[in-house]
């Protein structure tokens, strides 16, 4: 069974309108061989895997894969849903898969849906080496290859703060692209477009983060707006510093100037070896070194969006427990297993725990070292602010709200994470002796997402309708056109037509990219690069996408949904060559991909006198406009008279029907009976689709003067 060719579907596709893996699967000798045929399959791979009992398959009922294996299917079948499975436990499910066999013998197209190519690639052939074991019954060590593809899915996928402002965009309705490798994202297209860099905002203040960034200048400036910090000064050595803790009397915290995730901090010091060595630690992690008084309480994490104190997480102390016969280090390797621990406090919902000697320091103080053994039952403080994390939105006084959205807007930034040290998040922090303790830029969002007790709080929710007034999707007039012939002089000609009324139009088209009349990149852009190049320039006020089936059969497409959708033909269609297409519904299906994702809104352009264009009005999306065709025959006369839309053509005059009137006709001084249909259709179709749109008949009139 060998994978020949793979195709990352970046957009919609003839597949399923979101992105996803198409794999051309040889299965060689095991076209003769399905499941029902191999021994002991069935019962080994759910063996592996027995959450694949969960897979409905085409029989629509729980455990109806399985049933599919036990009468007997393909592998090409089984690679689709382990793949899935896989994809799932690695990191985030996914549900949508196909497998359909093609011309050539035993070769198959196995389709995934798949939030990152890269790591849905890597669980096919993790797959593949799965089954393949599983048929030769051999070892597969699954828990090991389940661990890699996590690291493969840390690095190629989003991180868990921008997945869930992605996700909220993309329920909202406001579209994305993905602008790298990392969390670089661009919300909405061209000039309406907003970016995020995981929970940083193109409003963030480069000039304010570099403020939150030194502890000692945030410390100062929030307390001359009033907010309740702990005194404390920056230090120049280890003897300043304990001078600073003579003048500040009681235990002190130190900590690194401009360091983060708490590396270097050491808290609840009193004496001089103590301190000596806290600055030593804190110096090594950043670029100057403060001391603070140390504030009694437990530390809540706060997240302020805008205005708004939008949640609020309590980080409760790590702790260990003893059992009478593990040392601590023993301890913490057991705690480490847990599957929820990781390196990254962004991706993972506890971090590792780590012998640090600020960790060591604790454990000092409390007589104990690494080579020591609780007893049973007996707590061992090893992190006194920790990532056990509790939801306490609900519970946080307006008050702390308000001192925490004040604290954010002393130092400039718009999304803020903030650490307050309280006994009880729930009480004014003057009374209790409380305190803000730092202001972070980029905070993590995960602890508020996946808190260990108490509900999510929807800070991606937050953080959208932050950049997006109510209303707004971020998006611009967005005109598809696909077909076989057509297409560019289509493409031209809304786009001048959009110009004329006023609009920045960035248009890709197969002679090149353009923003107005400025060509930016000369070469076919009929394709996915060509649309996303369009999408992202900030400067386009509309876009007018010429889209290529072939473009559609192998890279998908660009956007996510479109105002107007024009097919201009199919005529030619036989002609397309790709290998793997074996006949005509595939390249249909790429032609007709823009018009699946008009919004409700919108219009299907299509042209009336191709009989597989008006084969495809049963399914594309919005409402329907035709162009061509006549009011006396189908499909155009039926519509009109329904109250539609359409474009017909009368010896030398386009007229406009709209419910059942004629609301526009068009001179075309340089038609006649005789104008070849090459001519005529580019015209009719973008006349259409600039009606439809809503444009002024004064700009489609100068345009039609001037498109002899």
């Amino acid at each position: 069974m060998q994978i020949r060719k793979i195709f990352d579907l970046n957009g919609p596709n003839i597949w399923t309108n979101t992105p996803a893996l198409e794999a051309w699967v040889d299965l060689g000798h095991f076209e003769e061989l399905p499941t029902n045929k191999l021994p002991g399959f069935t019962e080994r791979i759910m063996g592996y895997l027995p959450s694949l009992i969960e897979h409905r398959c085409s029989i629509g009922e729980r455990g109806g894969f399985r049933q599919r294996m036990e009468t007997g299917t393909w592998l090409g079948h089984v690679l689709e849903h382990v793949t899935l499975e896989l994809q799932s436990l690695a990191f985030a499910p996914v549900g949508f898969g196909r497998a359909r066999e093609t011309l050539e013998y035993g070769v198959y197209k196995v389709v995934v849906r798949c939030e990152n190519a890269r790591f849905a690639e890597t669980c096919m052939r993790s797959a593949r080496e799965l089954i393949l074991a599983t048929i030769e019954d051999q070892p597969f060590d699954l828990e090991a290859e389940l661990k890699r593809l996590r690291g493969v899915g840390d690095q190629w996928c989003l991180g868990p703060g921008t997945r869930a402002i992605v996700e909220a965009a993309r329920e909202r309705g406001v579209p994305h692209l993905r602008l790298n490798d990392g969390n670089l994202i661009q919300l909405g297209y061209g000039k309406a477009q907003r970016r995020i860099w995981t929970a940083e905002t193109d409003r963030t203040s480069a000039v304010a983060e570099s403020i939150a960034q030194d502890k000692d200048l945030t410390r100062r400036m929030l307390a001359a707006a009033g907010v309740s910090v702990p005194s404390g000064r920056a230090v120049s050595s280890a003897a300043d510093a304990w001078l600073a803790a003579q003048e500040l009397g009681g235990p002190v915290v130190v900590k690194p100037i401009d360091g983060n995730y708490g590396r270097g901090v050491s808290i609840k010091l009193d004496t001089e070896p103590a301190i000596h060595e806290a600055y030593q630690l804190a110096a090594k992690e950043g670029s100057g070194v403060v001391v603070e008084s140390f504030v009694p309480g437990t530390q809540h994490r706060v997240l302020v969006v805008g205005d708004r104190a939008v949640a609020s997480v309590r980080g409760d102390a790590d702790v260990l427990t003893g059992d009478g016969s593990s040392t601590i280090a023993q301890l913490v390797e057991q705690a480490n297993r847990d599957p929820r621990r990781g390196q990254d406090h962004q991706t993972w919902v506890l971090t590792r725990i780590e012998l640090t000697p600020i960790v060591l320091e604790l454990l000092r103080r409390q007589d104990l070292t690494p080579d020591s053994v609780p007893a049973a039952g007996q707590q061992v403080l090893i992190q006194l602010h920790g990532d056990l994390t509790v939801d306490e939105t609900e519970r946080i006084h307006p008050e702390v709200a308000a001192m925490c959205v004040l604290a954010v807007q002393a130092v400039g930034l718009d999304i803020a994470g903030l650490d307050v040290v309280a006994g009880d998040i729930g009480v004014p922090l003057g009374e209790q002796g409380g305190a803000v303790i730092e202001v972070n830029a980029s905070p993590g969002l995960l602890a508020h997402l996946k808190p260990l007790v108490g509900k999510p709080q929807p800070v991606g929710e937050a953080i959208v309708d932050r950049l997006f007034a109510t209303g707004q999707q971020g998006r611009i007039p967005l005109i598809a056109v696909s077909g076989t012939e057509g297409r560019t002089k289509t493409t031209q000609l809304i786009a001048g037509c959009l110009s004329k009324e006023g609009h920045q139009v960035a248009r890709a088209d197969r002679s090149g990219l353009y923003l107005g009349e400025r060509a930016i990149k000369l070469g076919a852009a009929d394709n996915a690069l060509g649309a996303r190049h369009a999408l992202m320039n900030p400067g386009a006020g509309a876009a007018v996408l010429e889209v290529s089936e072939l473009s559609v059969l192998e890279e998908g497409l660009s956007f996510d949904a479109c105002q107007i959708a024009v097919v201009t033909t199919t005529r030619g269609a036989e002609a397309v060559a790709r290998p793997g297409v074996e006949d005509r519904t595939a390249i249909d299906k790429a032609i007709r991909a823009p018009a699946d994702i008009v919004v409700s809104d919108g219009f299907s352009v299509l042209n009336a006198d191709d009989e597989a264009v008006v084969a495809m009005a049963e399914r594309v999306t919005g409402k329907l406009a035709w162009f061509g065709g006549s009011l006396q025959s189908s499909p155009v006369k039926e519509h009109v008279e329904r109250g539609g839309e359409a474009l017909v053509r009368l010896g030398s005059q386009l007229q406009w029907w709209v419910r059942g009137e004629m609301q526009a006709a068009f001179a075309v001084t340089w038609m006649t009976e005789s104008t070849p249909r090459t001519l005529v259709e580019p015209l009719m179709a973008a006349a259409a689709a600039v009606l439809a749109l809503g444009v002024s008949r004064a700009a489609l009139a100068d345009l039609i003067s001037k498109s002899a």
